[in-house]
């Protein structure tokens, strides 16, 4: 395989990863509080000889978009969406997580949890709670829960980390990470919204249809230097004859 296929090949195997991508942001484009994602490039060179370089695309990785995606009123007492920079802690077999997805319910004991069951914990790293027959259930910008019958019920733990990029997805919305989360004074919790996903879908599919037209660029530049080296050993073998 000559030098020009395997530059096209590096190129095709970026192209594939960022259309990946692409596609997942587009399928999560109505999940709350989802952040879409972008592939990272590099340029890697390599030197053939004293004058002559050649020039490789390398993957590096994904960078996830942390702008806050819009709000949306939904009526129930328990969703909640966080207006700044933090992370709701949420309690799962394999440890705590975090989210920033706040469509909560009761479950059979009274504990506030996820869709998937998880409790959501308290500032006090325990899991919340709402008293029976508390009445209605208000939530402070701070994140403190008060019932109309007992007053305040707990608070929302709300943590912040130093960088966000630490912070590695995991299922059902959450994120694990090992940093140390510290107090998010400055995040507002807002009761009855969720933040919807940052992803905007037609800017999305913009970049899908210029990805695949950018791959199929590249195919065709690499079955042109395919076609070359078959000309050039046919003719090579018509001359040797």
């Amino acid at each position: 395989m000559s030098i020009t296929s395997y530059i096209a090949l590096s190129s095709q195997m970026a192209l594939q990863r960022q259309m990946d991508v692409v596609a997942n942001n587009v399928a999560n484009a109505s999940t709350p509080a989802y952040k879409g994602e972008r592939v990272l490039f590099t340029e890697y060179l390599t030197r053939a000889d004293a004058t002559t370089r050649y020039s490789f695309v390398e993957d590096r990785g994904t960078a996830r978009d942390t702008k806050q995606g819009p709000i949306a009123r939904t009526g129930n007492p328990l969703d909640v969406a966080l207006q700044g920079d933090g992370y709701l802690a949420v309690q799962t077999p394999l440890g705590t997580r975090y989210t920033r997805a706040g469509r909560f319910q009761l479950d059979p004991t009274g504990q506030i949890v996820t869709a998937d069951g998880y409790p959501v914990l308290s500032d006090s790293n325990q899991p919340l709670a709402i008293p029976p027959d508390a009445g209605d259930v208000t939530i402070d910008a701070d994140g403190t829960l008060r019932t109309q019958q007992q007053g305040a019920a707990g608070k929302f733990q709300v943590v912040r980390f130093d960088n966000d990029q630490d912070l590695k997805p995991a299922a059902n919305g959450l994120y694990v990470t090992t940093a140390a989360g510290q107090p998010a004074p400055d995040t507002k919790v807002l009761q009855g919204m969720v933040e919807d996903s940052n992803v905007q879908p037609i800017v999305e599919i913009t970049r899908m249809m210029a990805v695949s037209r950018t791959f199929a660029a590249a195919k065709e530049m690499a079955d042109g230097e395919d076609d070359r080296l078959k000309n050039a050993i046919d003719r090579l073998g018509r001359v040797a004859n």
